[in-house]
């Protein structure tokens, strides 16, 4: 029985269009084989080109010696998107023939078997062989843009002794004898496979089905000197399975959707209601105790201003203090989130840098909701898995086009501290704006512009410097970089300078003769008390904040995960678009939580700590990816370790000034919800 490969290598692929145009084949037709990648099992971002190993090429029409000057000849470049090739993907033409049969008949047609024959192996490519069998590297091919994968070769002991056995019969005879060998410690040897079977199912005129086995009978071991022939035998047959399913035995379903996976987004959802309750409760009924102590508070003291000196009879000062139960010898005002009213809407610090990171986050919010809503529509403009490289793309351009978002975001939040308008000049100077503010606009823009392409860059450029030392097919080329570079200077960059002079021009004013603020701000600002209980401490709150909100995706996130790190292709966008939903509402009703205490120990500075509660999210999702990478794959090397957490870091920055900027607007939305309604004297 020929050895067939692992589940999980079955679950890598994603379809594409290309040169094979609408994937309908006629009788004699030529149907092309391309090797994409070969590197170890266990690091998939450690890939090389197929032929960076020592295979040859078939004697058909695409051999070198026949096609030396002709285009579309062995290991011939395939055309690729701007996405494919930031994915990894480089495709080469194989070499061999592939005949499309004769739709019509009844049977599938015997095999053709396509052979060469190696050189004789020099030492350098003996010690290629030997690093990917001890590595377990294997190859993905793709027909009819179906994938399919093969293992390169295996550590095996001595089997000159063994010769005749029939191996190909008999997997789990070999297995057996490997693992006792390993028991006894014996020495293992090199062995390249050295016969494949490729098994094509088709309906109708078009392709269905891929499958290839490698034949352990054709063990073959490598030495110096040795000359390897390499045998591919193509089999076709008919099925009855629709080409609108093709792709589903690429889906684990009964991963993405087992129990555990519905339970974690019911418990994230009774989450959200006790979050929703917390808030309710707590908040809601004492800031009714609030404003019913400010408004007796209020009241109390104009009482005294209109009969202050109608108090000679005793018994009157004994009322007028029954009639104050909560004010004490210095008023009820003392302490509480009121008293900060004149300085909750002051300027924060690094307002440019704060405006600018606020409008990322925005863009960032924009781009992962257009992108989930794009895969969720699948069905309506065709499933993303059918489209190699078709969610990078989406990438793409909803980031370039949700520039404008970014721009708007950091503009208008920027006039709301410092007029950035000559009619306004004034007006922002007198609601608490600081001198410089209409020639700091240009710093917000420019931040804004720079911020997240420059972290991009630097984290990219230096991954790009090690794919491209060790000569990996991650490695983005140079006319890539310089599309990219175009795509942002004359499409994202345009869009947030329109953007940010949108936002400068906007009218934020409110009801309140066009002031932006329910409260003035005063000129001297308060001093923040420093003796304030524990949880009136912004650095005791944020980690707790971050780690409810953590803990509402942290089974989501072992999903997406195992999707991008372990041959698993995420599907289930309708889970993720759920639990999305689940996140915004835990960052901002933690937030709002947060934002409360803060105020209450008479602190201020919120915008700053609002922010910080949702992006401390960010924190434990790295501490989680450094958890998976240890106890949840064998990833090693520099490349593989290099990628992993330069991913992951720019993953986990991304989803901190996401949740940081949707707990700012929250928090924004509740601080102004709260001072509009108090009488403020």
């Amino acid at each position: 029985m020929a050895r067939r490969l692992p589940l999980p290598l079955l679950l890598l692929a994603s379809a594409v269009h290309g040169d094979d145009y609408d994937h309908r084949y006629k009788a004699g037709d030529k149907v092309d084989l391309w090797v994409n990648k070969v590197g170890p099992y266990a690091n998939p971002q450690e890939a090389y080109e197929y032929y960076a190993l020592p295979y040859c090429a078939p004697d058909t029409r695409h051999h070198p010696d026949k096609n030396k000057d002709a285009t579309g000849g062995f290991n011939a470049l395939k055309s690729h998107s701007l996405a494919e090739r930031l994915g990894g993907h480089a495709l080469r033409h194989s070499g061999h023939d592939l005949t499309y049969p004769n739709p019509t008949s009844d049977t599938g047609e015997a095999g053709v078997v396509e052979a060469c024959t190696t050189p004789a192996l020099t030492a350098a490519q003996v010690a290629l062989f030997t690093t990917a069998a001890e590595d377990q590297w294997f190859y993905q091919m793709y027909v009819d843009d179906l994938p399919v994968w093969g293992m390169v070769g295996e550590m095996l002991p001595d089997l000159s002794a063994a010769a005749g056995e029939a191996f190909g019969s008999d997997v789990a005879h070999l297995e057996e004898a490997v693992a006792k060998h390993a028991e006894s410690g014996g020495e293992f040897k090199a062995y390249v496979y050295t016969k494949r079977t490729l098994h094509v199912s088709f309906n109708g005129d078009r392709i269905i089905k891929v499958d290839l086995t490698s034949e352990p009978a054709s063990l073959v071991e490598v030495k110096a000197g040795t000359q390897l022939k390499f045998e591919l035998d193509v089999q076709w047959s008919k099925t009855s399975t629709p080409f609108h399913s093709r792709f589903d035995r690429y889906l684990d379903h009964a991963f993405f959707k087992h129990q555990i996976h519905w339970f974690s987004i019911f418990n994230s959802f009774m989450m959200v209601l006790f979050l929703m309750g917390l808030v309710a409760l707590i908040l809601l009924r004492t800031l009714r105790k609030d404003y019913a102590r400010y408004a007796i508070s209020h009241s109390s003291r104009r009482d005294e201003e209109a009969g202050g000196g109608s108090d000679d009879d005793g018994s009157d000062d004994d009322e007028k203090d029954h009639s104050k139960p909560l004010v004490g010898q210095t008023g009820a005002e003392d302490s509480g989130w009121k008293q900060v009213h004149g300085d909750v809407f002051r300027a924060p610090r690094l307002l440019p840098l704060l405006a600018a990171v606020l409008g990322t986050g925005w863009q960032i919010v924009t781009l992962v909701m257009g992108v989930i809503l794009f895969a969720v529509a699948g069905p309506l403009h065709g499933e993303v898995h059918e489209e190699r490289g078709e969610v990078l793309t989406a990438i793409l351009v909803f980031y370039s086009l949700s520039s404008i978002v970014s721009g708007y975001a950091s503009g208008s939040y920027f006039k709301l501290y410092y007029a950035t308008t000559p009619a306004g000049r004034s007006k922002a100077n007198a609601s608490g704006g600081v001198a410089g503010g209409a020639t700091q606009w240009q710093l917000t823009m420019v931040l804004t512009v720079l911020l997240l392409p420059t972290i991009l860059g630097v984290v990219l450029g230096f991954l790009n410097g090690i794919a491209l030392l060790y000569g990996t097919i991650y490695y983005i080329p140079f006319l890539v970089l310089l599309k990219l570079f175009f795509l942002w200077v004359f499409v994202s960059v345009p869009l947030c300078i329109l953007g940010t002079l949108l936002g400068r021009h906007a009218k934020l004013g409110s009801k309140r003769g066009g002031d932006p603020f329910p409260c003035r701000v005063n000129a001297i600002p308060r001093p923040v008390p420093e003796d304030v209980p524990w949880y009136g401490v912004p650095a005791n709150l944020i980690p707790f904040a971050g780690l409810l909100s953590f803990g509402s995706i942290f089974i989501e996130l072992y999903y997406i995960l195992t999707s991008l790190w372990n041959y698993k292709f995420y599907h289930v966008y309708g889970f993720l678009l759920g639990v999305y939903a689940i996140l915004c509402v835990v960052v901002s009703m933690t937030s709002i939580i947060v934002v409360y205490f803060c105020l209450n120990a008479e602190n201020y500075l919120w915008q700053w700590t609002a922010f910080y509660s949702g992006g401390s999210t960010a924190l434990y999702v790295f501490l989680y990816s450094i958890y998976y990478f240890v106890f949840k794959t064998s990833q090693h090397g520099l490349v593989q370790t290099a990628f992993y957490f330069g991913y992951m870091t720019l993953i986990s920055l991304a989803l901190g000034t996401l949740c940081g900027t949707l707990g700012h607007w929250a928090s924004n939305q509740f601080v102004r919800k709260i001072f509009q309604n108090v009488k403020v004297d």
